[in-house]
């Protein structure tokens, strides 16, 4: 059982890492590709890698005719609606004020885990919320950086925020009756008919104008295989077990993971300020998962097999 749940956290810290590294993957992206043809070429990738995998391995479900509406709406959600929220957004508002509209999926979650999936909500798991919450504030918080309040690109990221929690309550339901690689292949082609008119409309032209960029494209492929295939396939596997509101609350980590690995890859600092927010963060996230009876019960025992 405990073997389980270790499992359990290392594909939900995973599928975080994979998104976290995202984030350093779309700025190689945009040097030559807009958003939209990014995220197009990125589904097209990732869905016939799926579509092989599932082939392969015998793992690709058939979809009942009647949750045919269930996969539409949570490919509408992501990677639809919530790429695109997410995305243009981004082109109003400044990027810390985006993490930090992002951030609020862990606090609303609950109020859509209590009405649509009978999740309960703890005192512990909601302090530990806004403690993370608390925490990624500190991470991206810059007194150098100026706020740009635009209500359109403050829209657009909540928009992507309330998408994101759509997608988690229909995952959630359709994770009882299918495997994570059906669901991720499904959610990614379907996702493709919804970007196709807007990248036609939009990018199409530009990208053949646009000389092909090696460099580019190996960010695209990297940004299907880890962030669209595998976080989706691992986060799905997560949700199933730990629910709704300890599943999202790992969302908080993302802001953290990415500011150390721009330390770590592009040389960017990583002051004391964001130390601390890195470790009231982990605070958060360690408060929402552990029942501190069990665990101080767990110190104890431990203790006393020492001692003997």
């Amino acid at each position: 059982m405990r073997n389980k749940k270790g499992i359990v956290y290392l594909a939900v810290i995973l599928a975080m890492i994979f998104w976290s590294f995202s984030f350093v993957w779309v700025k190689e992206v945009y040097v030559a590709y807009g958003p939209l043809t990014t995220v197009f070429i990125r589904l097209l990738i990732a869905t016939a890698l799926m579509l092989l995998y599932g082939w392969l391995s015998h793992k690709l479900m058939k979809i009942e005719k009647q949750d045919y509406r269930t996969f539409l709406l949570l490919a509408f959600f992501e990677p639809f609606l919530y790429f695109m929220g997410e995305s243009f957004g981004l082109m109003y508002v400044s990027s810390t004020m985006g993490a930090i509209i992002i951030a609020t999926i862990p606090l609303l979650s609950p109020l859509a885990a209590s009405r649509f999936l009978d999740e309960k909500l703890s005192f512990r798991i909601l302090a530990g919320i806004i403690l993370s919450f608390i925490g990624v504030g500190i991470v991206v918080f810059d007194d150098s950086q100026n706020f740009i309040f635009s209500p359109l690109g403050i829209a657009l990221e909540f928009l992507a925020v309330f998408s994101a929690i759509g997608y988690t309550v229909v995952l959630k339901d359709l994770s009882r009756k299918y495997n994570s690689t059906s669901i991720i292949t499904y959610q990614n082609f379907i996702g493709i008919f919804f970007f196709f008119p807007f990248w036609l409309v939009f990018e199409s032209r530009t990208l053949l104008t646009t000389t092909f960029n090696p460099y580019a494209f190996i960010a695209i492929v990297k940004l299907a295989v880890f962030a669209s295939c595998l976080a989706f396939i691992l986060f799905t596997y997560s949700l199933k077990n730990l629910g709704m509101n300890n599943a999202n609350i790992f969302i908080n980590i993302i802001p953290v993971l990415t500011a150390i690995f721009a330390w770590y890859i592009l040389g960017e600092p990583l002051p004391f300020r964001k130390l601390v927010g890195i470790a009231v963060v982990i605070a958060g996230l360690f408060l929402a998962q552990v029942r501190m009876k069990k665990f101080i019960a767990r110190l104890v025992s431990i203790q006393q097999d020492g001692g003997r």
